[in-house]
């Protein structure tokens, strides 16, 4: 395993010494998720938020992120961006998808500024909407590929992420606590039960980052 390049022999915290490094072109791309009601998914597509249209707001507001990313994480460098893009996608009736690109020619990469581009992104989305619905949710921020440099072209695998999260209903946010609290407390993962209906959780379904399976009735 790598070790961590921001702390010295000491563990004292520094920015990791790129001078020797080569300038190359280099790409990253990440992406976010807010989950929010039908109705509020048709006013941003609509156009019809009283503050205005929603996705180019977040859109400025993600690509002034990108540029900014290094007055926000202490120990990234500043870069010179080269190119950075905001994107969007409906995917579902209750699923607003965000997209970051991110180009620089330099001696690091910029996996960070596209991260923080969706991550302000998707905040702004919140912002805009959260008078007509507060209980929005943001899942699922992650570097999707980053290419350039000495580790060449990395791409996320979805083994363990999914694309589409299950939704969560009704009844979901009780079962998705439960379930949490006993993974905490019996890491073993033997019998995990919905609390009062008596549902196995569904082992087999893929894991958010090591989050517990879904009720298999789908709560």
């Amino acid at each position: 395993m790598a070790e961590l390049s921001h702390f010295d022999e000491r563990g004292a915290s520094r920015m990791v010494d790129t001078t020797a490094k080569p300038d190359t072109d280099r790409q990253a791309r990440a992406s976010a998720l807010v989950r929010m009601k039908p109705e509020t998914l048709a006013l941003i597509r609509d156009r019809g938020v009283a503050k205005g249209d929603v996705r180019e707001v977040a859109r400025l507001a993600g690509i002034m992120a990108a540029k900014k990313t290094s007055d926000l994480i202490p120990l990234c460098h500043p870069l010179p961006i080269t190119g950075a893009t905001v994107d969007f996608a409906f995917e579902s009736d209750t699923v607003l998808r965000i997209e970051a690109s991110v180009k620089v020619f330099g001696k690091t990469g910029v996996e960070m500024e596209a991260l923080t581009a969706v991550s302000v992104a998707a905040l702004t989305v919140y912002d805009m909407c959260k008078a007509v619905d507060r209980g929005m949710t943001i899942e699922l921020i992650r570097l999707e590929e980053k290419s350039g440099g000495k580790s060449g072209t990395q791409a996320s695998s979805d083994a363990l992420v999914t694309r589409k999260p299950y939704h969560f209903g009704a009844r979901a946010p009780h079962c998705f606590r439960r379930s949490l609290a006993d993974r905490l407390l019996n890491p073993s993962g033997a019998d995990f039960r919905h609390r009062g209906r008596g549902v196995d959780l569904d082992e087999s379904r893929p894991r958010a980052g090591g989050y517990p399976a879904i009720c298999s009735r789908r709560c």
